[in-house]
């Protein structure tokens, strides 16, 4: 004898109401425009960028400090100008952002991965493992072990591994909160009268109902994820200069901003806001979208 499901909220939600919640929202639709042109700009860099900045044999000294197209000395092969190093600005904001997005959803998906599974395994049994897994203190712990001066061929990994263990417990506390609500619920106790392994009723039926608020805390986590790698790479323990994101890209230019060359570090900024803000606000759509109580 089987059991079915309830219906999960992400499915009931994700129907013509939330299409219609899209298209009639152009705040959402603007965002999810811009951050898609991000996504192809990041993604296809090596296909679609003007140039290679990081491929030392192109590299012309004499085109240093070249300014925007437009400006006096502008020169037509380099839309957004040149850096110090006659890298072109335009090439290297889509090279850096495929490091920061990889960085931002690398770092959300390891902590969504720990949180929901441990509270999942909180929330539904209780008891001492519930008092033993939510107090531990991962990121002091991880703070600790992960060295300060990694290798550059694993920092980028110890940075992912740094954000993201430090922000899973706010995972495991939304999902332990919602599996508490569930597991009590008829279909719950339906599932344990016929026989269902806890196992198969944590992955089969609670799981698909509490992932709609992690899929909303999951976008808004991304941007903040990106912002503090830029803050990270802006101060230089984020990523090696040799696979430069955003912020490094801006901590370069930042040195040049006073002396007149100010595109080399307001383009990589600009760029940064831009899809910060489209992840956010698309993030606060589904928010709203999401919410029951608002449909």
């Amino acid at each position: 004898m089987t059991t079915l499901a309830a219906p999960s909220r992400l499915a009931r939600w994700w129907d013509a109401d939330l299409a219609w919640s899209f298209r009639h929202s152009p705040v959402a639709v603007v965002s999810a425009v811009t951050l898609a042109l991000c996504l192809a700009a990041a993604l296809f860099a090596p296909w679609i960028a003007p140039h290679n900045p990081f491929d030392l044999a192109t590299l012309n000294l004499t085109d240093a400090l070249t300014p925007p197209r437009g400006m006096a000395g502008a020169n037509p092969d380099y839309l957004l100008g040149t850096d110090d190093q006659g890298r072109d600005v335009l090439s290297a904001i889509m090279f850096g952002t495929r490091i920061s997005l990889l960085v931002g959803v690398a770092a959300v998906a390891l902590a969504v991965a720990m949180g929901v599974s441990l509270g999942l395994v909180s929330g539904y049994s209780g008891g001492r493992l519930d008092a033993f897994i939510m107090p531990l203190l991962i990121d002091g712990v991880a703070r600790a072990v992960l060295p300060r001066n990694a290798h550059s061929d694993v920092a980028l990994i110890v940075l992912i591994v740094a954000i993201g263990v430090s922000n899973w417990p706010q995972y495991a506390r939304t999902v332990r909160g919602s599996t508490l609500v569930e597991k009590n619920k008829e279909y719950v106790q339906a599932a344990r009268v016929i026989g269902v392994r806890p196992v198969a009723i944590v992955f089969r039926h609670l799981l698909p109902n509490v992932l709609g608020p992690v899929l909303v805390l999951a976008t808004i986590n991304i941007a903040t994820a990106i912002v503090l790698e830029a803050t990270l790479s802006f101060l230089g323990v984020g990523v090696p200069p040799t696979r430069p994101s955003l912020g490094t890209l801006i901590r370069i230019g930042n040195d040049f901003l006073f002396s007149g060359e100010w595109w080399i570090t307001i383009f990589p900024g600009a760029a940064l806001v831009i899809l910060v803000l489209a992840i956010n606000l698309l993030g606060d759509w589904l928010r709203d979208a999401l919410n029951p109580r608002l449909q």
